[in-house]
């Protein structure tokens, strides 16, 4: 087991230490600043895209808050909108009816008086009728009467008595 590599003689340990040295001198000069430097634009774009996060996460409960404002002031317009629909809807009944209520009023009036008009046309009409049938009658009845002479005569006298005691 005389490997080398496991136990090695001062001249490689000597050659490794100047080999290390001279990686880690390079490594430091040009390695290391480049690497640091990356690693911390790394931190940085990852700390800038946490506070954007938490900035978006905070714009977004606004505008959450925001729109649930709104949709509540939506639905209250909403309400109102309905609310105010109803009553004038109600208002339009109500008038509707109202007004019907007026015209069928005026419709029975009408039929009243029409049926008052149309009551007395035909009480006159009748009467009409009556008097000239009367007056017929009458006529019929005097010209029998009056077509004896003594009847007539009669008559006559009979008429002039009673109009001296009316």
């Amino acid at each position: 087991m005389n490997n080398p590599l496991v136990s090695p003689g001062i001249g490689v340990i000597f050659w490794m230490i100047i080999a290390f040295g001279i990686l880690a001198f390079i490594l430091m000069k040009w390695g290391w600043p480049v690497i640091l430097k990356s690693l911390n634009e790394r931190e940085k774009a990852i700390s800038d895209a946490l506070n954007a996060a938490e900035e978006t996460k905070k714009q977004m409960a606004q505008l959450q808050a925001k729109n649930d404002d709104l949709l509540k002031e939506a639905k209250q317009q909403r309400d109102e909108i309905l609310r105010n629909a109803r009553l004038t809807s109600e208002q339009i009944i109500e008038d509707a009816r109202a007004k019907a209520t007026v015209e069928a009023d005026r419709i029975v009036e009408n039929a009243r008086e029409n049926i008052n008009y149309e009551k007395l046309k035909a009480m006159h009409d009748l009467k009409n009728q009556i008097a000239t049938l009367s007056i017929e009658i009458a006529e019929k009845l005097i010209k029998e009467e009056l077509s004896d002479k003594e009847k007539a005569n009669d008559l006559v006298s009979r008429e002039l008595q009673n109009a001296k005691l009316n």
